[in-house]
């Protein structure tokens, strides 16, 4: 086919995948096992926080009227009637001149309306009668956590869109829901396209190199919180990839291949697009690597062609792929957050395009520091591993110098805003 290839800028193709209207799925989970996942609904105070007046401290519960007049000069002495703790109920009433011994997290009984922390009291008995004796006055309501006082019945509690984390997760279960509803992970099929490819557990062959593409992939699928599913290897037979494609297009979210997007006599994608009837987003964008990253739609389902060279495929991916999965997941802050950083090393490569180099964030005298983190090619894999950050250098630039601000996009986080405006 005769491929035309006008680079676009990031801004405007990130946008044009975002114009996907795919909604993403609800489903029910069981509490223990919705850990990360985001909600799909708003979740509701089911009762107040706390359900009764409580007492926040191990002391007495009496009434606040009885001690109006208590100075040190004029103690007052309360006959103890009984002891509750935590989860107990007093057996009757609080009456005047009497006192309950009251555990911290207990609730306030009838007719109290104040706690004496026991710091402030003395306790003796007389003829087996336990009293507690009080030398200052108390207000009403003074020490006692109110019904409600947290959280009212009917409040929001969190949102939907929010991420379940551990604090989340204590909430629900506070509230008796053993069950959540939550956005489903969106299933994404993995194809690895090339002869040269072998698989992992393979001995090197000459003109072969093992297929690093797929697991990175199914690995940053897992990161941004999907389900990956790797198809296989596909050789560099038009009609074999183009049998595998279409056989599996309805069985996903999305489809992404790795390789066969170049201009090369093997790069069938471009080819496969077309028979399949999908609608090219874009083929080439300007940027490195991964300039001829391509995405294309076919029936509301988004088909990614991504690089063969690894760092170039892994960039793809974060900056195309990654910010749908989380629209799909319900995250209502959907790109990777971007910081301001400072240069720690010379970059002195020009940029005739915007320039994402696999980065690595550390810390000096409290600046945020971001260094690349090895070679900077699109076939480079060794750099991958120690990348938690793209540092974004403007296209149209003839180098930067250390100490140069800077900006990165993190990737081991979640939520932030869009990665960049360009011009």
């Amino acid at each position: 086919m005769n491929l035309h290839r006008k680079p676009l800028p990031v801004s405007e193709a990130v946008d044009r995948v975002m114009m996907d209207k795919k909604e993403g799925r609800v489903e029910t989970v069981p509490l223990e096992n919705s850990d990360r996942r985001r909600l799909a609904e708003d979740m509701i105070a089911t009762h107040a926080v706390p359900p009764f007046n409580k007492s926040p401290y191990d002391g007495f519960a009496l009434r606040a009227e009885d001690t109006r007049h208590l100075s040190r000069e004029n103690p007052g002495h309360f006959r103890v009637t009984e002891t509750i703790g935590a989860g107990q109920l007093a057996s009757h009433p609080v009456e005047k001149g009497e006192a309950v011994r009251i555990m911290t997290g207990a609730e306030i009984p009838a007719g109290a309306d104040c706690v004496a922390m026991f710091e402030i009291c003395q306790t003796y008995d007389d003829q087996g009668t336990s009293y507690m004796t009080l030398k200052r006055s108390m207000d009403q309501d003074q020490n006692i956590i109110g019904k409600g006082s947290e959280t009212e019945e009917g409040t929001v509690l969190v949102e939907a869109g929010t991420r379940i984390n551990p604090g989340v997760k204590a909430l629900l279960a506070t509230f008796g829901y053993p069950e959540v509803k939550v956005y489903q992970k969106p299933k994404i099929g993995v194809f690895a396209t090339g002869t040269e490819l072998l698989d992992v557990d393979e001995p090197l062959q000459p003109g072969k190199i093992r297929n690093s593409n797929a697991p990175m992939i199914l690995s940053q699928i897992e990161r941004a919180g999907a389900e990956g599913h790797f198809l296989g290897k596909l050789v560099d037979d038009f009609d074999a990839c183009f049998e595998a494609v279409s056989r599996s297009l309805h069985d996903y979210d999305f489809l992404i291949t790795t390789g066969g997007v170049s201009v090369g006599d093997y790069d069938l994608m471009p080819d496969i697009y077309e028979k399949l009837g999908a609608r090219v987003l874009f083929n080439k964008v300007a940027m490195r690597p991964g300039s001829v990253t391509t995405v294309a739609e076919l029936d509301g389902q988004l088909l990614y062609g991504l690089s063969g060279n690894p760092s170039a495929c892994y960039v793809g991916f974060e900056l195309f792929t990654y910010p749908i999965i989380q629209r799909l997941l319900g995250n209502f802050k959907p790109y990777h957050t971007r910081i301001k950083a400072t240069l720690g090393e010379d970059f002195p490569k020009p940029n005739p395009f915007t320039r994402f180099v696999r980065g690595k964030i550390h810390y000096e005298e409290g600046r945020v520091m971001v260094s690349p983190a090895g070679m900077d090619k699109s076939n480079v894999v060794t750099s991958l591993a120690h990348t938690d950050a793209f540092l974004v250098l403007p296209g149209g630039t003839r180098g930067f110098e250390k100490g140069d601000a800077v900006e990165a996009i993190l990737l081991e986080d979640q939520g932030g805003q869009k990665y960049f405006e360009e011009g």
